[in-house]
Order: structure tokens, then sequence, then C-alpha cells
């Protein structure tokens, strides 16, 4: 039996016929840009994710770079940013011209460590961009308590996370402006590229809406400099209806992973997903670490079981980011968990049968 690290015939099966008569009535509306689906898609996801508005834009990596210039954020300013996190957060950074700040994660959650930001923090500091990784929030109380310190504003990366929620509040609405990722394999995914920016400000709302299309809010007038990052009708129309089904997805996953820990407990040096007694978990990705990283996934790719490394190489050692003179070393648990963490299969619709299936492969692997 072969088991795929993704996939979504079971969630898209179950809700093809909604899924194709949304489509149809985008199709049939002759407005394909800024319309109704993407106003009641805003509203839906605004109401999930209990903030007072939502914007949608074209991707989560300009959700970011959006939030960055609605705060005015720009060259001489340093913003706080993950060591351990996707290059997206950094690159959002970059674009406004500001200067990145990498803060280490805590080794059990992954997510940035709290406790190591504030002797980040600098007369220059503007923001804190804590990334929610994996699928567990983080520990927002203490970053909280620092932005209020220190005048800083807070810029959630809630692409992995939507759902999630620390001190049963949820993740995208700690923060000033926050973003997110609607890209297909996210737990609320589009058919293609798609993201969002929550708030509680009416005022940086409005402001996101003008800079995502070209710095207009009546046609043909342009008030600011802006860009293309508008989220189309089309996927708008798909959000909407797979947002209906997100808390289920979850309540799916959040099963899954209990299999997995039952299954996966006191096997040579594997290392589970830690869970903070604060935090939920929603599973974006199912991460365990071995110092026998690139064997074990050699063995199970063998055995017919996907698997991918999220992520192989940290920001500071990309070649992108050269310029900043950072060398092997430079932050080592954020190197630590890029050379021993590996994803197994995490996705509605996958089995008991086939996770037990995966955790038998695992356990022969250290048993031989």
């Amino acid at each position: 039996m072969k088991i795929p690290f993704l996939s979504f015939n079971a969630m898209h099966s179950h809700i093809k016929i909604e899924i194709m008569q949304a489509f149809e009535a985008f199709y049939d509306s002759n407005w394909y840009v800024l319309g109704k689906q993407v106003t009641e898609f805003e509203q839906a996801y605004a109401n999930f994710n209990q903030t007072t508005y939502c914007v949608g834009v074209s991707n989560g990596l300009d959700a970011i770079h959006l939030a960055l210039l609605a705060l005015n954020i720009g060259e001489g300013d340093e913003v706080i940013v993950p060591s351990n996190t996707y290059i997206a957060t950094w690159l959002a950074v970059s674009y406004v011209g500001a200067t990145i700040v990498p803060v280490e994660p805590d080794i059990r959650t992954y997510n940035i460590d709290a406790s190591e930001i504030e002797k980040a923090i600098t007369a220059k500091t503007k923001a804190i961009i804590p990334v929610h990784l994996y699928g567990q929030a983080c520990a927002m109380d203490e970053i909280l308590q620092l932005a209020e310190k220190y005048n800083l504003f807070i810029i959630e990366d809630n692409a992995q996370s939507q759902g999630a929620t620390w001190n049963n509040q949820i993740t995208g609405s700690f923060g000033h402006a926050n973003a997110t990722s609607f890209y297909p394999g996210k737990n609320l995914g589009a058919l293609g590229d798609a993201g969002a920016v929550t708030t509680n400000d009416a005022f940086l709302a409005d402001k996101i809406k003008v800079l995502r299309n070209y710095g207009s809010n009546k046609k043909y007038y342009n008030e600011a400099i802006g860009h293309n990052m508008r989220l189309d009708e089309c996927q708008a129309s798909i959000l909407k209806v797979k947002l209906n089904y997100l808390t289920d997805w979850t309540r799916q996953r959040q099963t899954i992973a209990s299999w997995y820990n039952e299954a996966l407990q006191n096997i040579g040096d594997l290392r589970l997903p830690f869970v903070h007694d604060n935090a939920t978990h929603v599973y974006h990705l199912y991460v365990v670490r071995t110092a026998q990283r690139d064997a074990l996934q050699q063995y199970l790719t063998k055995e017919g079981i996907g698997t991918l490394i999220h992520y192989p190489v940290p920001p500071h050692l990309q070649n992108a980011y050269q310029s900043l003179g950072y060398n092997q070393g430079a932050f080592p648990i954020a190197e630590t968990i890029a050379n021993s963490c590996l994803s197994l299969p995490m996705y509605p619709g996958i089995t008991s049968q086939e996770v037990s299936l995966v955790c038998k492969s695992i356990n022969d692997f250290f048993k031989k």
C-alpha cells in the first residue's frame, strides 16, 4: 500500500458538488475581480477568526508584505522574526527594506522562544512577527507584554495554524495586522494561491484594501503607490465552501495526531510533537525529529510512504540571505531542527490503518 504525504481526495470528493455549484455561480456572475464572493468570504473568515475585519489578498507572503507596508515599516526599522520559519516570513521584511533580526525557537514547540525576544529589541525595533509554526500557537502572552512594553507592532504569521488557540484566543486575532495563507496544502486551502490579512483596526483594513488594489479605492483614482495583490473571486468562492468544513477537518487532524502519538511512544530517539499547556495544535504538519532523519526518510520512501522535510535549510543559510553574513552555527537551534525534522503523512481522510502502517514502518526502521 502506498501512502502519500498529502492527499486531497477525501476532502475534495466530499465537497465536489458544492465546489462545482460555487464555481458555476462565480462563472455566471460575470464579475471576476473584487466582487461579492470576496466580500462574503472576507466577512465569513473574519467571523471565524474572531476579528472585525479580513482583507483577502493574493497569497500569504503578500499578506505579510501588505501588513508591514500598512504599519509604515521600512528602511531603518528592525523586525524580529523566528530563525526557524519558512523563508516567506523573512522575504516580506526584505521587500519593505527593513532589517531582519532572527530569534531562535523553543526546541520543544519549534516556535519563536518568547523568553529570548527581549534581548533582540533595540531602539530601531518596530515589530515582531510570531509564526505559529506547524499548527501550534506561539506563547502570545509574553509576546504581547513585550510589544506593549516597547511600543512594538505584532504581525502574526498564521499561515499554518488557522483555528489554533493560545489561552483560548484564536491565532490571527492577537496582532495589529495578521497574515494567513490559503495555499492549497494549508488547513484551509484554495485551489491556487490566496491569502488574507485579519485585523481589528478599521484604518489598517482600509489601508490594506487600497494597497492591494493599485493604491486605489475608486477606479482610476490612486491614493498611494500600491500593488496588484488581490484575492480573486474564484478562489474566494471556493474558500467560502471549504471554510464550513474547517472545524471538522481540524478535529480529524487532531485525531490523526493522537493515533501517531499513541503508536510512536518510546521508539529510538524519535521525538514527537510537544504541545504547550496553554496552546492548541491544529496539526497542519505532524513533525517528528531524529538524528537518523535522512536514513528514516529513505527507508519510508522504499516502503511507499511519503514524507517531507519542513524545512531542510533555515533562512539564514539560504543563498538568498548570504548578504546578511550568517555562517553555519549562527542559529544552532534552527539548524538542529532543520537537520533532524521529518513531517509524516497528515491530512483529513488518512485512515487509522494507514497511520498504523506508517508507525509500523518507523518501528521496524529503528529495530533494524
